[in-house]
C-alpha cells in the first residue's frame, strides 16, 4: 500500500482521514514518522499554509505528502476568524476561541458562516491544490460534543444539528475537509 504523509499531528483529523481513505493508502502523520519540528504557518492563505506544510515533510522526509490548512469563516466578522481559526483568542484553547467567536457576535442576526479547507498534495514533485467549502450558521450556544474545534457552534446548512452532534461517520460525508480529500482522491485515482 502506497504511503501518504497527512501533515498534522492532529489525531482528530489522521483519524477521519484515516477512515475516509481505509484500504486505499497508509496514512501517516508527523508522529509516525517522527517530525517533532513546528512547521511554520506564515502565508496569510490557507493555501499558503498547505503548501509550507507539504512542502517541508517532502524536502526534509523524502516521502509523498498531504497538508491541509482549515478555518471558520464568518460573513458578519469579515471572514474571521479565518487562517487564525486555531489560535483565535491567542491559544489553542477550543472553548476559548468558540467563546470569543460567540462574544462578538452578541446581538449580530447575521450568522452566516463557512468552513473552507485547502489541501496542497506534493506527489511525485508537483504541487496539486483542492479546495472544500461547507456553508451554515453559527449557533448562540455550544451543542454536541462529538468532533473538534468549531464544531459544537456550527451548524451545516440543511441540518438541524452542529458537527459535534454528528456522528464522524456522517460529518466525514459532507465536511469542507470530505469535499477537498474527495477532490484529491479523485485526482489520485484519475
Amino acid at each position: 500500500m502506497h504511503k501518504l504523509v497527512f501533515a498534522t499531528n492532529n489525531q482528530h483529523k489522521t483519524d477521519e482521514i484515516r477512515l475516509a481513505l481505509a484500504g486505499q493508502y497508509e496514512i501517516l502523520n508527523l508522529n509516525d514518522i517522527g517530525c517533532t519540528e513546528d512547521i511554520p504557518e506564515t502565508a496569510d492563505t490557507f493555501e499558503g499554509n498547505a503548501t509550507l506544510k507539504s512542502s517541508y515533510v517532502v524536502e526534509n522526509f523524502k516521502l509523498d505528502c498531504f497538508a491541509d490548512d482549515s478555518g471558520l469563516e464568518i460573513e458578519a466578522l469579515n471572514n474571521e476568524p479565518g487562517i487564525f481559526s486555531a489560535r483565535y483568542s491567542g491559544s489553542r484553547d477550543t472553548v476559548e476561541n468558540m467563546q470569543l467567536v460567540l462574544q462578538k457576535l452578541k446581538g449580530q442576526t447575521n450568522r452566516r458562516a463557512k468552513f473552507k479547507t485547502v489541501i496542497s498534495l506534493m506527489i511525485a514533485g508537483q504541487n496539486h491544490i483542492f479546495e472544500g467549502v461547507i456553508e451554515g450558521t453559527i449557533r448562540e450556544s455550544l451543542s454536541g460534543i462529538k468532533g473538534f474545534g468549531y464544531d459544537p457552534i456550527f451548524q451545516p446548512n440543511g441540518y438541524d444539528i452542529t458537527f459535534a452532534e454528528m456522528e464522524m461517520e456522517e460529518k466525514n460525508k459532507i465536511s469542507h475537509r470530505a469535499i477537498a480529500l474527495k477532490k484529491m482522491m479523485e485526482f489520485l485515482k484519475g
